[in-house]
């Protein structure tokens, strides 16, 4: 603690602690979920963990070891693994009694009649092998099926308690968003450039930039407009602030609202009614000044995921809530949400905030599913009834915490997961129906006398193939889509 150390641009950050020299970009989503690396400058606070995107600092320690971040992550996720009670099978639960009642009814047997072969025949068609196969053939043909769609379950029961499901509790970033931020709008104020104009200017002068944000503007530039990029000259970074170049002759600005007062390129009034607009949706302005002259800004912003919408539509009408905790603000939260539809929305989430409202949700008989992809996921997805980790873009940390890996980041395919799980539930409960009934006739035909064991033994082994057979048609089920 105290110690002075120097960061460079790439390198993750250590320990905690505060900036003392120098202007970077932090891209802090590992930790807190947010979509948009975050500037820094001296004085401010900086997270072990996160990364480093560009220009070296110069920071002073002031938590480390298992005071850092890191380490309270790590006992958030072991709390919470430790409050998670197993699921007990139903077959589980009956076995005693089942086994004490076929001890039972053949003593009874033999005692009243003295016909010890209705006492063996009893223990032959009693024997509850279709009532043991019952659960298990069905999870492991549903894990099959779920395999099939991207899924890979890492626990075996986390599909029976996923069927009992009432809340899905989201992270944003890289779970219901792309996770990179996007050219949403460009807007220009000045009648000698064209809103094409100006993005072209933008891209032209951000070529050079290491900031997220300008090699966002250059990536959809060239995606969306075209691929070649007019030249730059005077290229200069100004961590912190923004770029300055030399575009056609004339000087660019492209970068904050400080950056532009610096050189006396005020925000016209006319524009800052959109720009407010703009950042009460969560977006990010970069502003643009040709020639010490603000002409216009463009805005960017995390981009939903194309098959999100559709996605939270169908979980409501398998009767399952969607909830959004994210660790970006308020604005940025509440734009996502109303996006997709999702009422129920908790922003400024630190990991123990989603950990604190995922107990909340269960202590009101609850049962939560957490998606997340991130270290700053991992507690909640201990914490919840089944944690769905992101396994393309997901951490280490995150996949090992979750009872369930989405291989290929498709959420498209969570509704067909959650229906499987409650088709899988019904196909148990059949399976074990079945099996009770056949069990309890075929007794009452060998109290009678009127079944032998050959016969007995063929009903017993014809039930296991019947639940077997039952359970085999999960391998092939599809969600029908409303």
């Amino acid at each position: 603690m105290g110690d002075l150390l120097r960061v460079l641009p790439g390198e993750t950050i250590p320990v905690d602690g505060v900036i003392i020299s120098g202007h970077t970009s932090v891209n802090q989503a590992v930790m807190t979920g947010e979509s948009l690396p975050v500037d820094k400058e001296p004085r401010d606070e900086v997270s072990s963990g996160t990364v480093n995107q560009f220009g070296a600092f110069d920071m002073r320690a002031a938590k480390v070891g298992e005071d850092s971040s890191i380490q309270r992550m790590i006992r958030l996720v072991q709390s919470a693994d430790a409050g998670k009670a197993k699921i007990v099978g139903i077959a589980d639960r009956w076995a005693t009694w089942i086994v004490v009642i076929a001890l039972t009814s053949a003593a009874l047997t033999w005692f009243f009649t003295g016909e010890i072969i209705r006492a063996v025949t009893i223990l032959v068609v009693f024997c509850p092998c279709a009532l043991v196969l019952a659960t298990p053939t069905a999870i492991m043909a549903a894990i099959g099926n779920a395999t099939k769609h991207g899924f890979l379950v890492r626990e075996g029961d986390a599909l029976e308690r996923l069927a009992a499901v009432t809340k899905i509790t989201f992270d944003k970033t890289g779970t219901l968003t792309y996770g990179a931020p996007k050219v949403v709008h460009v807007e220009s104020i000045s009648a000698d450039f064209t809103a094409d104009d100006l993005y072209a200017v933008c891209a032209a002068a951000e070529q050079f930039s290491e900031h997220p944000l300008g090699k966002a503007v250059v990536r959809c530039f060239k995606s969306d407009v075209r691929a070649d990029i007019d030249p730059c000259e005077a290229f200069e970074m100004l961590p912190g602030r923004g770029v300055s170049a030399s575009v056609n002759g004339h000087a660019v600005l492209a970068g904050s609202r400080e950056l532009l007062a610096e050189h006396g390129a005020a925000v016209p009034e006319e524009a800052e009614a959109a720009v407010q607009t703009h950042l009460s949706q969560g977006h990010t302005i970069v502003y643009i000044a040709v020639d010490q002259k603000m002409v216009g800004y463009a805005a960017l912003a995390d981009t939903v995921r194309n098959e999100a919408a559709q996605m939270v539509a169908a979980l409501e009408r398998l009767h399952v809530s969607p909830v959004l905790l994210t660790g970006d603000h308020h604005s940025a939260a509440q734009a996502i949400a109303g996006e997709l539809g999702i009422r129920d929305v908790h922003a400024n989430c630190r990991p123990a905030d989603k950990l604190n409202w995922i107990s909340t949700y269960q202590k009101r008989l609850e049962n939560v599913c957490m998606i997340g992809d991130g270290i700053n996921d991992a507690p909640a997805l201990k914490k919840a009834n089944v944690g769905v980790a992101m396994g393309g873009i997901g951490s280490d940390i995150a996949v090992d915490a979750a009872d369930i890996v989405l291989v290929d980041d498709d959420v498209k395919e969570l509704p067909h997961l959650i229906a499987l799980s409650k088709r899988m539930l019904t196909t148990i409960k059949v399976n074990m129906s079945f099996s009770m009934i056949l069990n309890f006739i075929a007794i009452i035909l060998a109290m009678l006398g009127i079944l032998n064991p050959v016969f007995g033994a063929l009903v017993h082994n014809a039930g296991s193939v019947l639940v077997i057979i039952n359970s085999a048609f999960l391998l092939k089920w599809k969600r029908r889509s409303a």
